[in-house]
């Protein structure tokens, strides 16, 4: 398995679950992290620095995870949850179909 920014966050914090949204769309981290904001309904928390994230809700984010330097797309969007595996299954679901309601091709890929 790669290792991957995900895996290790994983790995230092048994008590996140994360639902991993793939998407094949070439994009930057930025205008990824916008969309995904305005397809929630809400704002980049820690816009310019290197964990940025969108709040989904009280114990929900999503962050994005852009494939290394020459790796063609996909990309994916990590859906976290501090409260449990359903929630974060939940706001996955809901993320899903936001941005396919703006055009994007997306698929669930647990962890």
């Amino acid at each position: 398995m790669r290792k991957t920014r995900r895996n290790a966050a994983a790995a230092a914090h048994p008590e996140r679950h994360v639902i991993t949204l793939v998407v094949h769309l070439p994009i930057t981290k930025l205008d990824a992290l916008d969309a995904i904001a305005f397809a929630a309904d809400g704002a980049i928390e820690g816009a310019g620095t290197a964990f940025p994230r969108v709040p989904l809700g009280p114990s929900a984010w999503a962050e994005v995870e852009l494939p290394r330097f020459g790796e063609p797309p996909p990309f994916a969007i990590d859906v976290w949850s501090s409260a449990s595996l359903a929630d974060a299954v939940d706001h996955a679901e809901r993320l899903r179909a936001a941005l396919e309601r703006l055009g994007w091709r997306v698929r669930i890929s647990a962890l």
